[in-house]
């Protein structure tokens, strides 16, 4: 059995975590994640419940899980993922799914996943838009080709200053649950090398070419070999 590590038990963790969970056998889960529910969550964190709040969403989803998809197997983290925890977190994992909400942690995911050649489904949420791009180390482009890095402090309106629209949260989740089972099982995802946005108010969907940069800090050329011979 293979290990899918997700990142964030929020609103794009919890309907990928449901989606993969109910693949089972395919995957053993582990859910990562330091914060606790809030009643704000309820909305949009499909696995949360009132009786929830003040829980660690990594246990309480785990909770949810096992009553919903009897027999799933599931290891809670009530951890925040930093460069300091990377390794020890995605030991044994085949797959990363990044769901989180703050850019440190995208990145961190990112570039943990490059050195430690683990494939990444990176899903993000804000407002009307998401997007989802799949990183193979050593086969595609990452993040970093396309950010380069977070953006500066305050220069993007966070989820609690723009909201994010729940449905939308939904699909964002299944997609990245749909990556993460085809690469599972050996298939070819299809966000590899584009970033694919949605448009939930107009309707509307795109890809983003993202090529590979060989100058990349996380999975260039010079990165790579300085992870081989350190």
């Amino acid at each position: 059995m293979k290990t899918a590590v997700i990142l964030g038990a929020g609103g794009l963790g919890c309907p990928a975590a449901l989606a993969l969970a109910e693949d089972a056998p395919l995957a053993r889960l582990v859910l990562v994640d330091d914060d606790r529910v809030e009643r704000s969550n309820l909305a949009r964190q499909i696995l949360f419940r009132d009786a929830d709040v003040g829980r660690p969403k990594a246990e309480a989803a785990a909770d949810r899980l096992r009553k919903l998809v009897p027999g799933v197997q599931l290891e809670p983290r009530v951890a925040r993922f930093a460069p300091q925890t990377a390794a020890e977190l995605l030991r044994g994992g085949d797959v990363l799914l990044d769901g989180t909400d703050d850019f440190e942690t995208r990145f961190a995911a990112n570039d943990a996943a490059c050195a430690l050649g683990i494939p990444l489904v990176h899903g993000a949420a804000l407002a009307w838009t998401g997007q989802l791009l799949t990183v193979l180390p050593e086969r595609g482009s990452c993040l970093r080709c396309l950010f380069e890095g977070p953006p500066p402090p305050g220069a993007l309106p966070t989820c609690a200053e723009a909201g994010v629209a729940s449905p939308l949260c939904g699909v964002v989740g299944a997609a990245m649950a749909g990556e993460a089972a085809r690469l599972l099982r050996g298939g070819q995802p299809l966000a590899l090398g584009r970033l694919h946005q949605w448009d939930a108010l107009r309707d509307r969907e795109r890809d983003v070419p993202v090529p590979r940069d060989p100058r990349c800090p996380a999975c260039g050329l010079a990165s790579r070999a300085a992870v081989r011979h350190p």
